[in-house]
């Protein structure tokens, strides 16, 4: 595993981090504790010393199968990151409850990293609003958290504000070869590097999207390259080339996808992919953007939907049925995974999950535009 020296904080983090937003499933839809764990510590064994989660993620349950990994001597051995959802928070009194909550799903006496998390513009005004920052000044003078940082889902311009608001220690951004001019983007990321700020990458892979689903023409591409390589080193590679990353985060849920990361990470080496292989995966974005429709990342925040539609889901089925021109498989897929009453048809248009999505995606439109497809 390679190590780097995160920002002012001069903490030695992993080059790939365990972020816990998509661990693994039993058979009744929640997180199974017991292959969780397994995967977790694994990954510690192994060299990860970054472990990312968040209040909202499985709904508490990332949280609590975290404070279990992290038992018996694994605790000592790694950097602890949870986040403060902004969006939850009603008046000061609100951010107590919650933390409170994240330390009793964790079980652990201090957070090394701590964020508020998914700044968007409307959130970070109610963070100035509520003093958040103060609160979360206490907590570090208690010693309870030890770095303050934030994730980020929304423009460039908004990102620079914040970086200059506050002394932060680190932040999390957005970022893969198909996101270079998204939200924080590339100027994001250097910009935070220029004044000290660590930099934590989120969606290197975009929730998937670039391994799940792979189209004919970028499979011709990715085969054309001198250097043979798995979709997913690619893409973990393209961030790690950035000597400003300073972990990267993948949501790993079965022991395959870790063991291939630590053995990406092991040689992904800043500053080392050719000037060739820069044009090679520029040519395999622009493919992959003339294809999908909606670059959704399956973060889930738009859920849960008031007529109970499997939003996210329904998403990647409508980008794949472009993504594979049309495939009987997805129209299967879609009927066999969508149950009456929770159907594109079904959406009623009141836009709640837009104001929640990070991407700012017009779900809307696209339920619309599923319902042509699937519907019919």
């Amino acid at each position: 595993m390679q190590f780097r020296t995160f920002g002012k904080t001069g903490e030695q983090v992993s080059l790939l981090g365990f972020g816990a937003m998509r661990l693994p499933l039993g058979t009744d839809g929640k997180v199974d504790m017991d292959k969780s764990v397994q995967l977790l510590r694994h990954g510690i064994d192994n060299g990860v010393n970054y472990i990312d989660t968040a209040y909202v993620y499985h709904d508490g349950l990332s949280e609590v199968a975290i404070g279990k990994a992290l038992k018996d001597g694994y605790r000592e051995k790694v950097l602890l990151a949870d986040k403060l959802p902004g969006w939850m928070l009603t008046d000061e009194a609100s951010h107590q409850k919650i933390f409170d909550e994240q330390f009793k799903n964790l079980d652990v006496d201090v957070i090394d990293m701590y964020l508020l998390h998914n700044m968007t513009t409307p959130l970070w005004r109610l963070a100035k609003k509520l003093n958040t920052l103060d609160f979360l000044e206490k907590k570090k003078a208690e010693g309870k958290i030890r770095h303050i940082g934030f994730s980020f889902h929304d423009n460039v311009s908004l990102f620079k504000e914040i970086i200059d608001s506050y002394d932060w220690d680190f932040c999390m951004i957005q970022l893969n070869y198909m996101d270079t001019k998204w939200q924080a983007g590339v100027e994001g990321l250097k910009y935070a590097a220029s004044k000290g700020v660590a930099v934590v990458v989120m969606e290197p892979l975009k929730g998937g999207l670039l391994t799940n689903t792979i189209p004919s023409n970028v499979e011709s591409l990715w085969r054309s390259a001198e250097t043979k390589r798995s979709p997913a080193e690619w893409g973990l590679r393209w961030v790690a080339n950035f000597p400003e990353v300073m972990t990267i985060t993948s949501g790993m849920s079965t022991m395959e996808q870790l063991v291939e990361n630590l053995k990406i990470m092991g040689s992904a080496l800043p500053d080392s992919l050719t000037e060739k292989e820069h044009k090679l995966i520029e040519e395999v974005s622009e493919a992959y953007n003339e294809l999908i429709k909606y670059p959704c990342t399956a973060c889930g925040y738009c859920m849960p939907c008031p007529k109970k539609i499997n939003i996210v889901q329904i998403m990647n089925l409508y980008n794949e049925w472009f993504l594979f021109s049309g495939s009987k498989n997805t129209l299967t897929t879609y009927d066999v995974r969508t149950p009456a009453g929770r159907t594109a048809s079904d959406c009623t248009n009141c836009k709640e999950c837009e104001e929640r999505c990070p991407q700012k995606l017009n779900i809307s439109e696209m339920m619309a535009n599923a319902t042509k497809i699937f519907d019919k």
